[in-house]
């Protein structure tokens, strides 16, 4: 049960429900840079980019003080007053993301990047490879 303010999260994959709980806020990572989301935010649809989902939690409970982080590869997120629902292409904890598979997906994005000519939808789409392996291995990297 949520105590106070506190925003119900979920975050969906196709797979699976990752994430149900609640939190005192939650940064996203948006196609156009990072946003925090606290109780009461205005109601919101946006697409998110490639990064890490920081769930907050600064009262109530046993994880009080603590946060959950989960790297995300592209999708949508509603924002309502009271909840934030997330769904993503991919999500993982840190831990779980498998760092020579990321770098593997650099390369490539590079590869690709280094022979898109005069395409820019080759150049669009390397972009996201790159970006997507960058924030796999910045997660990866990063301490929870």
């Amino acid at each position: 049960m949520a105590e106070g303010n506190q925003l119900r999260v979920r975050l969906v994959t196709p797979e699976k429900i990752l994430v149900d709980q609640f939190a005192d806020a939650v940064e996203l990572p948006a196609t156009s840079g990072y946003m925090e989301v606290l109780y009461g935010h205005a109601p919101l649809l946006a697409e998110l980019g490639a990064g890490d989902v920081t769930l907050h939690r600064a009262s109530g409970g046993e994880n009080a003080g603590n946060s959950d982080r989960y790297n995300v590869s592209w999708g949508f997120v509603e924002v309502l007053p009271d909840r934030v629902t997330i769904l993503a292409n991919d999500a993982l904890v840190p831990s779980a993301i498998d760092v020579p598979r990321a770098q593997q997906q650099l390369k490539h994005g590079q590869d690709l990047w280094n022979q898109a000519g005069d395409s820019e939808e080759a150049y669009a789409k390397a972009e996201h490879v790159i970006n997507e392996a960058e924030a796999k291995l910045a997660s990866a990297g990063s301490k929870s």
